[in-house]
């Protein structure tokens, strides 16, 4: 298991914890997944990347009994997760498959749309991933896909982040390494997407607020649980230089809670395709 995918699987834990908090905040990305990709009752979805169960369980109950959606990811501990949530919400019509986004075990043409929410950055290969996708869903099929915008528009991500840079160098990423910001660009992945050999490319910003009723300090505690990166950097420093840090991040984030309740502006890139 390489170094993201074994990120990936030991957040699986803290993801699982946060789970309700996570889907209120991400259901504007859920709902423009669906809208775009026009997922409705009686289709057949393919979630790749679907982490520890959304959008996979929102979009089962959106496509109703007579539909289906197969929830994939590439760590086994986020299956479990989604495996479990299903059952926890009662849902019959969901299957479940730990695999790789460029090596999907399934048939050409098994779906009508397939979809990733906020999971394409990490993809090691994302051009065979893509050609993968369009694959296995059916001839005019949907693609859609949710991502980051520039970090400076998210201050969910960027408050942390700056005060991160204040403690420990922060080198900028590579720009085509995985990561959360990898398709900010405008344009990016749309451009791969026809590349892969999809047509009718289409590309959105998404605004909206992320919003929960939680305190600045439950915040801080939740992007430390769920941010494997932010978590091995913390692991760095020493307990005192730790505390120091959370201290600034609630200081940094005050505009945002309002009321002692959060509400982040938030801006993503929804870039949704169809198959020839």
């Amino acid at each position: 298991m390489n170094d993201t995918l074994r990120e990936w699987n030991d957040n699986a834990a803290a993801w699982r914890e946060h789970s309700a908090t996570i889907r209120t905040l991400f259901a504007p990305l859920t709902e423009a997944i669906i809208e775009d990709a026009r997922i409705s009752t009686g289709q057949h979805v393919l979630d790749v990347a679907g982490g520890p169960g959304e959008p996979s369980l929102t979009i089962a109950e959106h496509v109703g009994p007579t539909g289906s959606v197969m929830c994939t990811d590439a760590t086994p501990a986020m299956v479990a997760a989604a495996e479990e949530e299903a059952k926890r919400r009662g849902l019959t019509n969901v299957r479940f498959r730990q695999c790789l986004a460029d090596a999907l075990p399934f048939a050409d043409e098994s779906f009508d749309a397939a979809v990733s929410r906020l999971g394409v950055m990490f993809f090691p290969d994302t051009l065979a991933a893509l050609r993968e996708m369009l694959r296995v869903i059916k001839p005019k099929g949907a693609l859609c896909f949710v991502v980051w915008a520039p970090s400076e528009r998210n201050p969910f991500t960027s408050s942390v982040n700056k005060v991160m840079s204040r403690h420990m160098p922060m080198p900028p990423a590579e720009p085509d390494a995985p990561g959360a910001f990898r398709f900010s660009e405008q344009g990016k992945l749309a451009g791969l997407l026809a590349q892969a050999g999809a047509t009718n490319v289409r590309e959105r910003e998404l605004n909206f607020r992320m919003e929960a009723a939680m305190s600045r300090e439950e915040y801080w505690r939740l992007r430390s649980a769920t941010s494997g990166t932010l978590r091995e950097k913390l692991a760095t420093l020493p307990h005192e230089q730790r505390e120091q840090m959370g201290a600034e991040v609630i200081a940094e984030v005050r505009e945002f809670f309002p009321d002692n309740q959060m509400s982040f502006p938030a801006q993503m890139l929804v870039i949704s395709a169809q198959k020839p």
